[in-house]
């Protein structure tokens, strides 16, 4: 997978990273992760072509982005911990979607002081 520059998301990550504006942070879900409230009662899902909002009535509501020909969605990580209430962030931990990763990256970073037998060191 060849990632694709966005300028908007150069920006938002500048800001997050220059000015510890760490909530503007973006998380990715499958689009999916909506079909538990279309058609339930209590809940509504609304959108144009790029910005959509997901709404308990008169309890909260959840704004996101529309990417990838409707096949992705992502919200500011802000918004998903001040907005999105804690029992619903299981459901939507199930749906997010990475670009490809390093496991091995990601494990030391669960365990900090773990050790990875993960090759030869080299230079890049």
């Amino acid at each position: 997978m060849v990632a694709r520059r966005e300028p908007h998301i150069e920006q938002v990550y500048r800001r997050a990273l220059q000015r510890g504006e760490h909530g503007l942070a973006q998380v990715w879900f499958d689009a999916a992760v909506l079909d538990k409230y279309r058609g339930a009662p209590a809940f509504a899902v609304i959108r144009t072509d790029t910005i959509g909002r997901l709404s308990r009535q008169r309890v909260w509501s959840l704004d996101f982005g529309i990417a990838a020909g409707d096949a992705l969605i992502h919200a500011s990580l802000q918004d998903l911990l001040q907005r999105l209430p804690e029992d619903e962030r299981e459901h939507w931990a199930r749906h997010v979607v990475t670009p490809p990763v390093s496991g091995n990256f990601l494990r030391t970073q669960l365990a900090p002081g773990s050790c990875i037998d993960d090759g030869e060191l080299r230079p890049w």
